[in-house]
């Protein structure tokens, strides 16, 4: 696997005081992924969980929602590896058909810069949320981003990476992924939840340590996920699409303090 991290030099400056010295970077790459040999998308990505990531990616396209779906995955030489295994190129076979209707390319700053139209962002999901039981009180809501914060090992070194944190309805942390994508992040947790079986996310709580975009909300809604939680502002149509799938959405997580944008009936003292 690619390392997390590299080491650059970098001239310090502070004040009249000028340094040169290494710091610490996390890694950028691309990460080719492939169903049955052909190319379905490249991603930029912090290497680490890449099998997380690529399944969590089909269950965000609406390509996969069930664990037998997934029947294998490997790596292998890319095109320009000249036949060394650069663990940047990913091959999965499924049981379903791969999509043919997105021109996928994403970045490590946004999932969807590649749809081929508006029309094809909205990916139906298997999964509704809206009658979903989850009711979470205000004081567990406040810790999720101090607890996500102590899970960020990578974000400790470098400064320079997101993340996304599944809770249980009752705080406990189930799974917390790293990534300079903040899509990323959330495909790789939504992508060890359909390895390990446990798709839908009812009763869950995610939390992201950025904004709430759309995509992050359709991320959730497709994994069945009831409740957002975000500790920056959301955007009008993150607002708009968490209304329409009955899932709350949570912003500006500080302290004690926050933002209910949809959903607050979830919310209680």
């Amino acid at each position: 696997m690619g390392r997390l991290t590299v080491r650059r030099k970098v001239v310090r400056i502070d004040g009249d005081n000028t340094v040169t010295r290494p710091d610490t970077l996390a890694v950028e790459e691309p990460l080719e992924i492939r169903v049955g040999g052909e190319a379905i998308t490249v991603t930029m990505r912090t290497p680490g969980d890449d099998m997380d990531l690529a399944a969590g990616f089909l269950v965000s396209e609406g390509v996969v929602s069930r664990t037998d779906q997934l029947l294998s995955m490997r790596y292998c030489a890319g095109a320009l590896d000249n036949g060394e295994n650069t663990y940047n190129v990913l091959d999965l076979d499924l049981t379903v058909a791969p999509p043919k209707t997105r021109a996928f390319y994403t970045t490590s700053s946004c999932g969807i810069c590649g749809t081929a139209s508006l029309e094809a962002v909205r990916t139906t999901t298997s999964y509704g949320v809206a009658d979903d039981a989850l009711t979470v009180s205000p004081a567990l809501l406040s810790a999720l981003p101090d607890r996500l914060r102590e899970g960020q090992q990578v974000f400790d070194k470098t400064g320079g990476l997101h993340a996304a944190g599944l809770f249980s309805g009752a705080g406990e942390l189930l799974c917390l992924r790293e990534d300079v994508g903040r899509h990323n992040a959330v495909d790789k947790v939504v992508g060890w939840a359909l390895r390990e079986g446990r798709l839908p996310l009812s009763g869950s709580v995610l939390m992201v340590s950025g904004r709430a975009s759309f995509e992050l909300v359709q991320k959730a809604w497709m994994a069945g996920i009831p409740c957002l939680a975000a500790v920056s502002a959301p955007s009008s149509l993150a607002v708009d699409l968490a209304n329409e799938a009955g899932m709350t959405l949570i912003g500006f997580l500080r302290g004690t303090s926050m933002n209910v944008y949809s959903g607050a009936q979830r919310v209680v003292r």
